[in-house]
């Protein structure tokens, strides 16, 4: 037996049982029962949550003191009755890939408690896609933070029924359209299915000097600039452009469309962290509804419900990071 600790428990996150007990209902508590949703590509609209048909979620990774409250949105809206695996797609942060990587461990550790790892799902995806998988040793495993901030909430929504709950963790690599494409049917039969679950771990926007990515837009009818850290005041603020930035993201990732999306990171070069894992995400869902387009009636449809950034930069020489959460509705098919 494999234990991967809860590696950033601590500094990232409370490693206090109890404590972190505490704030997972405080987050979650504070989401109200109805929510608008974000006008990316529709007038916003009223959702009641949690909602029955929720196969996905995208939610940010980053400390929970930052962006607890706002991942509390995506896990909010989900029905947990007849969920028995959840899948979690995060990016690499610290190592190099260009495919997706299973781990190895068999249990997950948490300051809640241990979760287990479905090593049976993850031997049959590796035969299903022979070849098209590799494997991250432990020091990769407990390295890597995407994976982990996500599993106090996915432990807390399950927790009167946690023995029964199983992890697919898949570490998401530097993958071309093409791959993203192809990892994206091979999990497609998954996403489709009610007994799981997709959590896609990604922060938007790293904005600031230190992120490399000082992007700026004075409006829509304007060329992008990148900002020298001695740029003086503008009259449309930073934090609103990034804003806009992360909204027109959104708005492409919302329309369900993948080759959009790649455009959009393509042309504007957005440090969305999790870009790989949301185009993995649109590949398995353009594989299910290949002639249905998002946002019908009746097919699939992605939802933003919360958009927050760590601080509001005013000056050139600040520096933040969106969150935002989101789900993801599948039809049931006739």
């Amino acid at each position: 037996m494999t234990v991967r600790k809860a590696s950033h428990a601590g500094s990232w996150y409370t490693d206090d049982g109890e404590q972190l007990d505490s704030e997972l209902e405080s987050w979650l508590g504070a989401v109200p029962a109805t929510v608008d949703t974000l006008a990316t590509t529709l007038e916003a609209e009223s959702a009641a949550l949690p909602m029955n048909g929720v196969r996905a979620i995208i939610g940010p990774h980053a400390g929970l003191s930052y962006s607890g409250a706002t991942a509390a949105y995506a896990y909010r809206s989900i029905n947990t009755s007849g969920i028995k695996r959840v899948f979690i797609l995060g990016p690499s942060h610290h190592v190099y890939m260009r495919r997706c990587a299973f781990s190895q461990c068999t249990e997950y550790e948490t300051p809640l408690g241990n979760m287990q790892v479905d090593r049976e799902m993850i031997s049959e995806l590796q035969r299903k896609g022979r070849g098209a998988w590799e494997s991250m040793g432990l020091a990769v495993d407990e390295d890597e933070h995407s994976l982990e901030m996500h599993l106090p909430f996915i432990y807390k929504i399950f927790e009167h029924q946690i023995d029964d709950i199983k992890l697919v963790p898949i570490l998401v690599g530097n993958l071309s359209f093409e791959r993203e494409q192809s990892f994206g049917a091979l999990l497609a039969e998954y996403l489709e299915s009610e007994e799981n679950l997709f959590v896609v771990s990604s922060d938007f926007c790293h904005w600031g000097s230190r992120f490399r990515f000082t992007w700026y837009k004075e409006s829509e009818d304007t060329g992008a600039v990148q900002l020298g850290k001695r740029a003086g005041p503008r009259e449309t603020p930073i934090w609103k452009s990034i804003e806009r930035l992360d909204y027109d993201g959104m708005r492409t990732i919302t329309r369900l469309d993948h080759a959009e999306f790649r455009q959009y990171l393509d042309q504007t070069e957005n440090t969305i962290c999790g870009r790989h894992p949301i185009g993995v995400l649109l590949g398995a869902v353009s594989h299910l509804f290949p002639e249905c387009p998002g946002n019908t009636d009746n097919g699939p449809q992605l939802r933003f419900v919360k958009y927050a950034q760590s601080s509001k930069v005013q000056e050139a020489s600040d520096s933040s990071v969106s969150y935002a959460s989101a789900y993801l509705y599948l039809p049931v098919k006739e």
